[in-house]
């Protein structure tokens, strides 16, 4: 029973005994929530993106990737009171603002994971900087830089030797981006959902 176990063992990790290196690239949507703080209402579009990653895994159970993504990432501000004139009764009315925006992302991430016959689920964690900028520069919006806290896990399916599919979850901790001149900083912190799939090069 014992060098029954053994064998087993041996079989699952004898293929990750040496260095590997992968390249991959994959499409998800991005799911953020609405925060509200300092009396604004910040509320992001759901929207889709694309990324690229460079994985390379040195022993059986640790690795690092390092990424680059971008998707669109349109926000909405809600806050605030204005008067319309004449038009509507001089009644007060809620100010509303879309930004149109995109952001891209710079990551890097260790990974721990372990292949088990065609599979190797992982955990990942790291950081990296977040680029926020309105897709139409004007006196009324402005750029916004962040760190960002990178968490999620995944799990890659071998079809051929050098060729596989990858899907992940990837969550994303940041400040939210103040984009628009009209209102101040919400002072709260987004979590988005990225759900990814993908197909990854190894060599």
């Amino acid at each position: 029973m014992r060098a029954w176990a053994l064998l087993v063992v041996l079989g699952l990790v004898g293929g990750v005994a040496r260095a590997q290196t992968d390249i991959a690239a994959s499409v998800y949507g991005a799911f953020t929530g609405t925060v509200t703080g300092n009396g604004v209402t910040q509320s992001p579009a759901n929207q889709g993106g694309a990324m690229v990653e460079l994985h390379h895994q040195s022993n059986p159970l640790v690795g690092y990737a390092v990424t680059y993504s971008w998707n669109r990432a349109d926000q909405r501000y809600t806050g605030g009171q204005v008067t319309c004139g004449q038009v509507c009764g001089n009644q007060p009315m809620t100010l509303t603002v879309h930004v149109p925006a995109n952001a891209h992302e710079v990551t890097a991430a260790w990974e721990i994971g372990v292949h088990m016959l065609n599979l190797r689920p992982f955990l990942l964690a790291g950081g990296g900087v977040l680029f926020h900028q309105p897709a139409l520069s004007s006196s009324a919006t402005k750029d916004h830089t962040a760190g960002v806290l990178v968490y999620g896990g995944g799990v890659d399916f071998g079809l051929a030797p050098h060729l596989g599919i990858r899907a992940q979850y990837r969550g994303n901790v940041y400040s939210a981006p103040q984009l628009s001149t009209a209102f101040s900083s919400t002072k709260a912190f987004f979590n988005t959902a990225e759900p990814m799939v993908g197909a990854y090069l190894r060599f």
